[in-house]
């Protein structure tokens, strides 16, 4: 059965290491046959959340920005994919603000498989594992969450560094297995 996958790029550079393994993953996805779409946060305007908790009411955040359209296709997906950056061993800011504005339609984010993806300069999975436990926080709010799997893009400073590493294969491999 083909699924419908929504990849996040949270990088702050286009084509940047965390940005480059999404790619990678929907390559194989779309090689398995499924229908996939990539957003790039930076493209997008996402204000940050600011607890007024208008939208406990009706589900609709006041804020006027791209946050309505995102948070609409992450709904209608079948599979999530979350890519981020790692600064300071979590995820990036832009990851971080998009998870929090989906606070006014958070349950309506039913049974979806996840993956993730984190890249850092540091070549340890150990030390960016807090990264994925940010993302567990998140799906855990989510009825019918399923994390399907990580991808550990350590080892990559530069932008395009990543390309030598054995988490290309395991993008392209794991988006293959959707």
């Amino acid at each position: 059965m083909n699924k419908k996958v929504l990849l996040i790029s949270a990088s702050p550079r286009r084509n940047g290491n965390s940005d480059i393994l999404c790619d990678e993953f929907m390559l194989g996805a779309k090689d398995a046959g499924n229908e996939v779409e990539k957003l790039f946060l930076g493209d997008k305007k996402i204000n940050y959340c600011s607890g007024c908790y208008a939208c406990e009411k009706n589900g609709i955040c006041v804020q006027k920005d791209d946050m309505k359209e995102i948070l609409q296709k992450m709904i209608d997906s079948d599979v999530i994919v979350m890519a981020t950056s790692v600064y300071f061993y979590t995820m990036d800011g832009q990851m971080k603000t998009l998870i929090d504005r989906t606070v006014a339609r958070y349950t309506e984010i039913n049974n979806k498989d996840f993956y993730f993806i984190a890249t850092s300069a540091v070549n340890s999975k150990e030390l960016i594992e807090r990264t994925f436990d940010g993302f567990r926080g998140f799906t855990s709010c989510l009825n019918g969450a399923k994390e399907k799997g990580i991808i550990y893009g350590v080892g990559a400073w530069q932008k395009g560094e990543i390309k030598e590493t054995k988490a290309m294969k395991e993008s392209y491999e794991m988006g293959k297995s959707v």
